[in-house]
């Protein structure tokens, strides 16, 4: 249901650029007739963390990702407020605001971020201040990339543009031919040594950051289905970068990691899902359509546990901090379960809204944010 709904909401949005862009809604959201979330079980191998730290930064309903840049995040809210914040005590460090109301961010190399606002401008930002703005002429749903004084731009059309950092002049852009369905949903666009690596669908590409020719493409997802909304595979980001792999997930299709040096497939398995992977150089982590968790090998792909624990319970992409791989639900709790067996070790409270956008780990405190723009900080004792 999760899958259909996204894909119904970009296909009636594909063709009016000046509609909002809207994110993917956890299950949470269906009413009456969605499925019962499966009862916790009791903590098998209990852990503690305590709370370090709370915030606020206002309501978040867009496809929000956490930038991270040393022991600094960078995070926004859809009235338009970005906000600089020290990770270890929540601190606001700068905070400024883009104009209008957001369909894309956060993107940020420590000194400049972007976001994109829903009548399709890019907007950088510095030290507090409005640096400039560009309209795109497309709707976008990714956080930009902002690397190498760049800023680079994934479009729901599966454009790309690159933009100097320093002023706004645009570089370059490439269009490439794809299905006509997307996805109104954060896909992959990373920096990879000297290669900019965007997701085009169920394929992951490298391209040149200067020239924007095609270096590599790879397929990591095969769509499935009898149906355009069926069949939509679209690349889910954030990607896990892991040495010389990139590993993704395929909207609804597969999971996958790709040898981005050489340009080249390693494994790609059919595993249903919609929202990120995370991991680490052993194991890689995620939920399928149902929230069933799985840990796969990231060196083959192979299954090491499964678990039902948290049966739709509308989760968030995980991520990994000590022994744990933390999960976030639909009723703001964070689920603290075992790396190496799946088991439950702790649950931790937010302020009772969903957790939809990725946790991040910044000098061993977990970063989470809520749908109501709730920050918390968490760390492991």
């Amino acid at each position: 249901m999760r899958a259909l709904v996204a894909a119904a909401l970009a296909a009636v949005l594909a063709g009016c650029s000046w509609l909002p862009s809207l994110p993917s809604l956890p299950t949470s959201f269906f009413g009456p007739d969605k499925p019962a979330p499966k009862p916790l079980e009791p903590i098998a191998a209990p852990i503690t963390a305590k709370q370090v730290w709370r915030g606020g930064i206002g309501s978040v309903q867009f496809p929000l990702l956490v930038a991270v840049n040393d022991g600094v995040i960078t995070v926004a809210a859809s009235d338009g407020n970005v906000s600089a914040l020290d990770a270890e005590t929540g601190r606001t460090l700068w905070l400024a605001n883009a104009g209008s109301k957001l369909s894309a961010g956060v993107g940020s190399d420590g000194k400049t971020a972007a976001v994109v606002t829903r009548e399709g401008d890019l907007v950088a930002l510095e030290a507090g201040k409005v640096k400039w703005k560009k309209a795109l002429g497309t709707r976008v749903a990714t956080p930009p990339l902002v690397a190498g004084g760049r800023v680079f731009v994934l479009g729901v059309d599966r454009a790309v543009q690159a933009y100097d950092a320093a002023d706004g002049a645009k570089i370059w852009q490439v269009q490439r031919p794809g299905d006509p369905l997307t996805l109104s949903q954060a896909g992959v666009i990373a920096a990879f040594k000297d290669t900019l690596v965007v997701g085009q669908g169920a394929r992951m590409a490298g391209l040149d950051p200067v020239g924007a020719n095609v270096r590599w493409e790879v397929t990591v997802g095969s769509p499935r289905g009898a149906n355009e909304v069926e069949r939509l595979a679209d690349l889910v980001g954030p990607p896990l970068r892991s040495g010389d792999l990139l590993c993704a997930r395929s909207f609804q299709a597969a999971v996958g990691c790709v040898d981005a040096e050489r340009g080249r497939i390693l494994w790609t398995k059919a595993i249903g899902g919609t929202d990120a992977i995370a991991g680490d150089v052993e194991l890689l982590f995620g939920a399928d359509a149902s929230d069933r968790l799985s840990a796969w090998k990231t060196a083959s792909g192979d299954v090491v546990w499964t678990s039902e624990a948290l049966m739709n319970r509308a989760l968030s992409a995980p991520a990994l901090i000590g022994s744990s791989v933390v999960f976030g639900d639909g009723d703001g709790t964070l689920h603290w379960m075992s790396k190496a067996k799946g088991e439950s070790q702790l649950r931790s409270s937010t302020d009772g809204s969903p957790i939809t956008v990725p946790p991040v780990v910044v000098r061993g405190n977990l970063i989470v944010v809520t749908r109501s723009g709730g920050v918390f900080a968490f760390k492991p004792s």
